[in-house]
């Protein structure tokens, strides 16, 4: 049976200063962040993405760090995720090939269709009132986990598969993991899958308090979650039949 990480990605109130969207039928946009590092070659900018979201017109030219990559999203074409940070690159390097990777982002409360009023469409009843922390996709992982050394080791065919990550743009070389997704079983979703309450995005539901290795206390948004076997069948369970309502209880 499976194991799964989750890890946080993702837009947020500090980079670059707004949150990818939810709407009130739970359909949401991924909104990478900026890229802060030098690249070796062009990568694309907000504009390039064609997004929904109304963005600030000072960051529309500024390159993303497109990191995951999901077959379905603007300028990707396959399934890749690569990360800096020991912290989380830790938990994911204890995964292997058939494990899942679930990427969630905090996202903000948007009424899709406003009128002159400020009236529009009621939010579904699991969807926190302001912003909270939604799951927005998943890799079945293809292969092993890679370290930094593992992947500069790889030939020039295999690195690739890898080549539209930011990471491998970037003009050193920095990723402590790299990821492969399955095509069949990797996807950006169509609708988000709550991690917080009804009640407020900083409020963890069960998935997170019962399902995961995290307590739910403090910042949890921020941080990876490890799940045993059985809480990712109850996970893929809830996702595919939208029984949102066990998030919950």
């Amino acid at each position: 049976m499976p194991r799964a990480v989750a890890i946080n990605v993702g837009a947020n109130t500090n980079l670059p200063g707004v949150r990818g969207p939810i709407y009130p039928d739970g359909r949401f946009e991924y909104l990478p962040i900026p890229e802060r590092e030098p690249v070796s070659e062009p990568v694309p900018t907000y504009a390039d993405l064609d997004l929904d979201t109304a963005l600030p017109e000072d960051i529309l030219d500024k390159p993303v760090h497109l990191d995951p990559t999901f077959a379905e999203y603007s300028c990707c074409d396959r399934y890749t995720y690569g990360d800096d940070y020991g912290v989380k690159a830790r938990p994911l390097l204890d995964l292997a090939a058939g494990d899942y990777v679930f990427f969630y982002a905090t996202l903000s409360t948007t009424r899709r269709d406003v009128d002159t009023q400020g009236a529009g469409d009621d939010p579904a009843s699991w969807i926190a009132p302001e912003w909270g922390a939604y799951v927005i996709g998943q890799f079945r992982l293809a292969s092993d986990p890679l370290s930094g050394e593992e992947y500069g080791a790889l030939s020039p065919t295999d690195r690739a598969w890898f080549d539209a990550n930011a990471h491998v743009r970037r003009e050193r070389f920095d990723a402590e993991v790299m990821l492969a997704g399955d095509h069949e079983e990797s996807m950006l979703y169509d609708q988000a899958f709550p991690l917080s309450t009804a009640e407020a995005g900083s409020e963890a539901n069960r998935i997170v308090t019962e399902l995961s290795s995290d307590s739910g206390k403090g910042p949890w948004w921020r941080r990876p979650m490890r799940f045993e076997p059985s809480a990712v069948e109850e996970l893929l369970e809830i996702w595919e039949n939208e029984g949102f309502e066990r998030c919950f209880s």
